[in-house]
């Protein structure tokens, strides 16, 4: 009789999020990262923008129901190891995502609160941000604003490192179990990031600053990528400072390299891995 070798599966992840039509950030950035870092990725898309690395100039939103339909027909089929969120720019969105979730009782979710783009773009409506602490907060694993979403979301100024603990706190008060407070905004050689979870001391990561003009797209690879070290089966700290790892190669190898005329993006692959097999 022969034997029939056990199924195998690649370690999946989905990214919902927008479209960025330039390719540097959105969904397109999450895929080059999860085929990066060894994972086969997945996408349903919240949005399309017309989009390069001088700015946003239209933003086509998918319904509700066609984004729960990519949704479920991804994650009934397929299923994901993990998910990664972006755009959710309107509240009927928000909320098709917080049910899908539910739905597909998916237990790893990073989530980026995206609402201004890096050339300052408003990608989302005010009572989509209600919505996404309402509603998205209480079901991720770790949320990765940067320092202007924080100031959105907190109501208040975040003006130097000191900021940074007090605000990553004030963040897990609204229910978000863990807070990955990004702090390159700051001014310095030094970027400093706290990653507060709840019941546990907050953690410094400090590194050097890499210089670069092309950083189009670094908070979308950055929560990706956290997102596809957490489905390769490492545990929160250590997924983001993997994470952060990937990200600050990518910086530095697309640093010298000219895309577009503005913000050009980060080089993804690098030091591509091949796709690993997980679970079933």
């Amino acid at each position: 009789m022969t034997s029939i070798e056990p199924a195998q599966q690649y370690v999946r992840v989905l990214t919902i999020a927008g479209s960025d039509s330039g390719g540097g950030a959105g969904i397109q950035a999450d895929l080059k990262t999860f085929a990066a870092l060894g994972c086969y990725g997945m996408s349903a898309i919240t949005a399309l923008t017309a989009q390069n690395t001088l700015g946003v100039t239209a933003i086509h939103a998918a319904p509700p129901e066609f984004l729960a339909a990519q949704i479920d027909a991804v994650l009934g089929d397929i299923g994901a190891h993990a998910v990664k969120i972006g755009m959710l720019h309107a509240p009927e969105i928000v909320r098709t995502v917080a049910t899908a979730i539910d739905r597909h009782a998916i237990t790893q979710v990073v989530l980026d609160p995206v609402m201004v783009s890096a050339t300052g773009a408003a990608l989302i409506e005010p009572p989509a941000v209600r919505a996404i602490v309402a509603e998205l907060f209480p079901r991720a694993s770790l949320i990765t604003p940067n320092l202007d979403e924080a100031v959105l979301l907190l109501g208040r100024p975040i003006a130097s490192v000191a900021d940074l603990a007090p605000a990553a706190q004030a963040l897990l008060g609204l229910g978000a179990p863990a807070v990955l407070l990004k702090g390159g905004h700051l001014p310095g050689e030094q970027v400093l990031d706290v990653l507060a979870i709840a019941g546990q001391p907050p953690r410094l990561l400090q590194d050097a600053r890499i210089a670069t003009p092309n950083l189009h797209g670094a908070g979308c690879t950055l929560s990706s990528a956290i997102a596809a070290q957490l489905a390769l089966g490492l545990d929160l700290p250590a997924a983001v400072q993997a994470a952060r790892s990937y990200v600050r190669q990518a910086l530095a190898a697309g640093a010298k390299v000219r895309t577009g005329q503005g913000v050009g993006p980060l080089n993804h692959g690098f030091a591509p891995l091949p796709t690993r097999l997980g679970a079933l």
